[in-house]
């Protein structure tokens, strides 16, 4: 599951512009209140990301996991973390 969904997350196709986990975190960070789900995706995000870097075993392996981890923190939409279950 976990590779699945970030492969799913880096191959995705978009035009249009979406709101990231970074920018959810920009708007909390200048004292604008996010919603709910908003803060359920930050969680979420939070979880999903530590629970990727403690997964891995070998020093190369947990800097791709991170870098792709920003990738994501910076692109996919925040949405995405709606769903997301560790």
């Amino acid at each position: 599951m976990t590779n699945d969904f970030i492969s799913n997350l880096i191959n995705k196709k978009t035009t249009k512009l979406v709101e990231s986990i970074n920018d959810l975190r920009d708007k909390e960070f200048s004292g604008i209140k996010l919603t709910a789900e908003e803060k359920f995706a930050l969680s979420n995000f939070d979880k999903y990301r530590l629970h990727i870097l403690n997964a891995q075993t070998e020093e190369e392996a947990f800097h791709y996991k991170y870098r792709q981890l920003q990738v994501i923190a910076n692109l996919s939409d925040w949405r995405e973390f709606l769903k997301t279950e560790i």
